[in-house]
Parts: structure tokens; sequence; C-alpha cells
């Protein structure tokens, strides 16, 4: 206000008087004319953010391309299956409940015949079968050795070719007859080993999840599910659905960020060096054909040399457990939600930016598919 009032003071009117003092006070519009203290420091605020922002429009970030999925197992003896009757009848006796363990060849149960003399009836009839199988066998001896008597005798000219010829015949008709005795008794041995599998077994290490059918009353049939079986040291995998405007860079050996479901994590796309609670792995199926919604199926595996990874991937006395496989089953079961980020080409932010306000695929599709050497 005085600098304003000294330089009004240095100066005159038009014709030639210069300002009095009483004048000068009455003249404060000029102290008026300055900017407030917000103002500047909004400018500078303003100022320093698109400095910094069009500074971090290089920065370096990874382009990804992410989709929804679930745990799920490459091998389909790893997953979820049943376990069905073998024969018709009636159960017996069941040897597990919910929830229980079971080894490779334990009982699971026991199905027994709607008819309790069947077993006895088959195995009659398999003894008769096999006497069948002596008898025809005798018989064909004896129509061979016939058969050779009458081509010696009628080679001297002793037998009529009539003969020789009805020996011949007789030879063929008992061993289509002993063929015939050896049918009937491998359909008998058939029937009676059928009912000694009716004992159900566990077809390997693993958990009855759930018993489907009732008690002793039940009567089933042949392939009724009876058991909901999980098996046991599976190797898990995770498929997710991924865009078709992406696929094109999506390819084996790909890495990805996995974000489970249940699991504690903070994903940043663009810089997975700064993500906590997300775990790796690897591209190793892209589906060729898409799905109904235009959406391609990938599958990723857990890493391998876990153990060896938490021993060397240790930061300030932590292992990075999200460096060196997957949590513990008791975590991520089967069937569990999954969020997957596959990891492609590092561009500037602004491209990215660019790319994503556009709907432009990522970049460099001839320079990232996988070579035919590799």
């Amino acid at each position: 206000m005085n600098k304003a009032r000294s330089r009004l003071a240095d100066q005159s009117f038009s014709f030639g008087k210069p300002y009095q003092e009483d004048q000068l006070s009455n003249l404060n519009a000029l102290a008026a004319i300055d900017v407030p203290r917000a103002i500047r420091v909004s400018c500078w605020i303003i100022i320093v953010s698109l400095v910094i922002g069009i500074s971090g429009l290089w920065i370096p970030w990874v382009q990804t391309t992410s989709g929804a999925g679930q745990v799920t197992t490459l091998n389909p003896s790893d997953r979820v299956q049943s376990i069905s009757a073998l024969v018709t009848g009636r159960i017996a006796e069941w040897y597990v409940q919910d929830a229980d363990y079971v080894e490779a060849g334990d009982p699971i149960v026991r199905i027994q015949d709607i008819d309790d003399q069947l077993v006895n009836r088959l195995q009659l009839q398999l003894d008769a079968a096999r006497r069948k199988i002596d008898a025809s066998q005798e018989a064909v001896t004896t129509a061979q050795i016939d058969y050779q008597r009458q081509k010696d005798l009628f080679a001297e000219g002793l037998a009529s070719q009539l003969s020789f010829e009805q020996a011949r015949i007789k030879v063929q008709q008992m061993t289509v007859s002993l063929e015939e005795a050896r049918s009937e008794f491998n359909q008998a041995e058939t029937a009676l080993s059928r009912q000694g599998s009716q004992l159900v077994v566990a077809p390997r290490n693993g958990t009855i999840i759930h018993v489907e059918a009732g008690d002793t009353a039940t009567i089933v049939n042949a392939g009724q599910p009876l058991a909901t079986f999980m098996p046991a040291d599976t190797e898990r995998a995770v498929e997710i659905m991924i865009d078709g405007r992406d696929i094109g860079l999506v390819h084996p050996g790909r890495q990805v960020r996995l974000q489970f479901e249940g699991w504690p994590a903070f994903q940043f796309s663009g810089r997975p060096d700064l993500a906590v609670g997300t775990f790796r792995g690897e591209v190793v199926f892209v589906e060729p054909s898409a799905r109904l919604d235009g959406r391609f199926r990938v599958l990723v595996k857990e890493p391998s040399g876990s153990e060896d990874c938490l021993r060397s991937k240790v930061v300030n006395g932590i292992p990075r457990m999200g460096e060196c496989g997957w949590p513990p089953e008791s975590f991520v079961r089967l069937g569990a939600t999954v969020r997957g980020w596959i990891l492609l080409e590092t561009v500037p932010l602004g491209f990215e930016l660019w790319r994503l306000l556009n709907s432009f695929p990522p970049i460099n599709v001839a320079n990232t598919a996988p070579s035919e050497e590799a």
C-alpha cells in the first residue's frame, strides 16, 4: 500500500498538478488489485499437478489383461467324482460316512443282490459249464482219433469216402460244441465275477464328501451314484476367462498374478512388483475357440520349486509367499473364485491410458508371440 502511494505521489494529473495527500488516501483501487493468497496457492497446486501428471505419463506400465475364473485341476482324475454301483441290488452295509478319509482299496459299501440264492445258482451254472467243456474236449479228441483212422483206411482203400467225410464233419461239429461250451463258461464266470464286485472300494486316497444313497432298504441300479469322492494330493490349476480382444497376446509361458477369493490382497495392475497378497502363476494352455459369450478359457498352473523359492525369496527376513506357490488347500479349495491378471508388455503409462480410452488391443503382437524354436 505504501509503495503504491509513493508511486502515485511521483505522478501528476494530466493538467500538470501533483496529487494531494487527501486525494491519495482515497485512491485504494490499485491495492485491491493484489491477487489473494488462496488463488496463488491454488495456481501453484495446479501447475505442480500438471507437471507431475505430464511427467507420470512416461512411467513404465505393465500391460495386463484380466479375467475371473475358478480353481480346478489339469488332471480329470483329480477332480470331484462320483462312486457308482457296479451291479443292481440292495445296499447291505455302509463302511464309511460323510467326511471319512479312505485309502485306495478301502471298502465303501457292499451291495447285496435281491435274490439271495443267485450266487449259488451262478456257481452251479459255472460248474456245469466247466463239466460241459471237459465232455466236449473228450468228444473232440475221440472225433479226431476216428478221423485219423478213417483217413488212413481211406488212403489204403479200406474205407469209403463217405465214412471219411462223415468223420471230418464230426470233428468240426465237436469243435463247435467245444467253443459253445467255453462261451457258456465265460458268461457264467462273468456273471459270477460281477456279483463278486458288489463290494465297492475306494479308487485312490481321498475323502468321502457325501453319501448319496440310503440304507439297507434302498434298491440301487448299476451305474447309480452312491457317494461323492474327493481325491487327495491333487494338482491344482486355475481357469480364467479372457476377453477376445487381448487373447492374441496370451500364450503358454505368460506370467500371471492371481487373487484368490477370501485371501487378503492389494493388486496394482500396472506395477505387479507393488502388489500384496497376489500369487504368481504361468499360462499352460489357451483354448483355441471362444465360448458363447466371446471369451476364451485360459489354464494357469502353479509354479514349481516352491521350497527352494521360499529360501531365496526373502525380504527383510520374511519369505515372499506370493512368488513361491499358492496358499494351502485349506484356504484355496477346488471351485474357489479367482481373479487373474496376465502380464503382457511394458509401455509408458500415457500410451496405456490412450489405448484403454480407444479400446485398442495391446501392442507388439508379432514380437510377443512364441517362437517356433521354443
